[in-house]
């Protein structure tokens, strides 16, 4: 098999980063820190990466930060074609992982196959989140959205009628695996919200 030319190789790779403009389309359930807008997915994953290059010596153990990085900005690009999946919303969470899947497929495979196999293997390893580097990558990517909310007074904690107890199992758990200091750091916080709340 003849190896494409550099300038069919950078044909597929601008097509894919044209369609990673897209994500920025995508609209989530949280907030900016301001609240005065819902953020978009291509924010989020921006977002999260610099929690993670900042709060990188927080990971329960030790992590390769470029790795985790790459994860952080490959993560929600499946978003593109499955739409954002709030944690608290309703919705069948073996469905979102089909339809996600299928996303993946088509987007990674945008790029040249070696690149595209590289970027999907991560992308898998973070959804799998059984590495030390995938561990600490979910844990960022739960932390930051309680940020929003709390700088935002609890920004969609209301409309999505999140209770405390939920926050501690579908969030507190997955931060904790990975970096328990920033769950312990956040904890007050939100006990505090919850407290003046309800």
């Amino acid at each position: 098999m003849t190896a494409p030319s550099p300038a069919t190789r950078i044909a597929a790779q601008f097509d894919f980063l044209n369609e990673a403009d897209r994500l920025k389309t995508v609209h989530r359930a949280t907030t900016l820190c301001d609240g005065s807008r819902r953020e978009n997915s291509g924010e989020h994953s921006w977002h999260i990466a610099l929690y993670a290059l900042i709060l990188s010596e927080h990971a329960h153990r030790p992590v390769n930060i470029d790795r985790v990085i790459r994860m952080l900005l490959l993560h929600d690009l499946v978003e593109i074609d499955a739409g954002d999946a709030p944690i608290h919303g309703d919705h069948d969470p073996a469905e979102q992982v089909r339809i996600e899947r299928l996303a993946a497929d088509r987007i990674f495979g945008l790029l040249p196959a070696d690149q595209g196999a590289a970027l999907r293997a991560l992308w898998e390893e973070f959804e799998a989140a059984e590495t030390d580097d995938a561990i600490f990558a979910k844990s960022v990517d739960r932390v930051q959205p309680v940020m929003a909310n709390l700088e935002s007074g609890g920004g969609t904690w209301p409309e999505y009628k999140v209770t405390a107890q939920q926050l501690e199992t579908r969030v507190g758990v997955k931060v904790q695996r990975g970096a328990p200091a920033l769950w312990a750091a956040l904890k007050d916080r939100i006990d505090a919200w919850f407290a003046a709340n309800d």
